[in-house]
């Protein structure tokens, strides 16, 4: 099984650097976020400081950018990285879209479907120089002179990989994207009765069999080495999966297991500002269900619980930043188990 590192907050140079610890330490990939800073400033970064291990973005933004300019950058990253790029696409929430990027928002699910294929088919343009014309309801291609086009990839064409939580985008990501990623803020409950599923669906409606496609779960963890890290770290998630359960778009995990009420209370909270408390309203039922809360040794047995026979690769992901001197025992564990 592959095994990633994913890093969601820090300095500019935090990703290059922990994309180089990553490296050394055997992990397959590291993922970017866009959360403080661009991702492709930090692949960009990373690629130059590393050899082998794959860059993907963990995610970009999709909405925030129209497909021409998604498509020029993740043409040139997998350029830049030697044909290790993952572009992973992301649609954010529609407050993030129309308030802080000024972008419009309209059927998320439909909008990504074609959004993706916008996006290959001014691939195939500057691949095979065949004329671009794209027509869609939502984005509409149609010039590309020499001048504007690049010279055909030699590392041909970074894999797409969709983020999603609700049934309809991850039937949008077995559809037309190459590999889906599972939100954090799942549980396996809702992966197995809601994710899986729908992806199945996404595959006959492509014509698909799925056997080339790349399933990647993850999960919130927390851990630590000792027990000031340790406690740090549950309090870490704890806020974080507040945060994620504040969320409208991410309710339907909550609401399977009966916990609407604690959705309901969580956006209450978070548009009162009040962070602490929503952190303190989160039992720990509801953390050891969406989150692996276990000592570093057994990080990897208890991912290996919820994902194994499902997941092509696993990103560990803590909400702090990587936190890779804590994940060797999982590293280990995982990737010594058949995909």
């Amino acid at each position: 099984m592959k095994v990633d590192a994913t890093v969601v907050t820090g300095g500019l140079d935090a990703f290059a650097d922990d994309a180089v610890t990553a490296e050394k330490a055997g992990y397959d990939a590291v993922w970017a976020s866009e959360t403080q800073h661009d991702p492709a400033v930090q692949i960009t970064l990373a690629a130059t400081r590393t050899q082998t291990i794959t860059l993907g973005t963990a995610i970009t933004v999709a909405f925030a950018r129209t497909p021409m300019t998604t498509a020029m950058t993740a043409n040139d990253l997998h350029q830049v990285t030697g044909g290790r790029y993952i572009l992973g696409l992301g649609t954010q929430i529609k407050p993030h879209v129309t308030k802080r990027f000024s972008m419009p928002w309209s059927r998320p699910a439909d909008r990504m479907h074609e959004y993706i294929r916008a996006v290959r088919a001014i691939w195939d343009a500057w691949n095979t120089g065949e004329r671009l014309d794209f027509r869609g309801e939502f984005y509409t291609h149609t010039l590309m002179t020499p001048f504007f086009s690049p010279d055909p990839n030699p590392y041909g064409t970074p894999p797409i990989h969709l983020a999603g939580v609700g049934p309809r985008m991850t039937a949008v990501a077995g559809e037309v994207a190459d590999g889906f990623m599972a939100h954090a803020f799942s549980t396996e409950r809702y992966l197995h009765e809601v994710t899986l599923p729908a992806l199945r669906q996404g595959f006959e409606r492509g014509g698909k069999d799925g056997s080339d496609f790349e399933f990647s779960a993850t999960a919130l963890i927390a851990t630590g080495n000792t027990e000031e890290e340790f406690a740090e770290s549950i309090r870490d998630v704890r806020r974080q999966v507040a945060f994620y359960g504040s969320t409208p778009a991410y309710h339907p995990v909550l609401e399977l297991h009966g916990w609407g009420d604690l959705a309901r209370e969580l956006n209450t909270l978070s548009k009162r500002g009040e962070w602490g408390a929503m952190g303190e309203a989160v039992e720990d039922e509801v953390l050891h269900t969406i989150a692996i809360v276990a000592e570093p040794d057994q990080v990897g047995p208890a991912l290996e619980r919820r994902f194994g026979g499902v997941a092509q690769r696993i990103p560990l992901y803590a909400p702090t930043g990587s936190q890779t001197d804590r994940w060797g025992p999982a590293l280990r564990h995982l990737q010594a188990l058949p995909t």
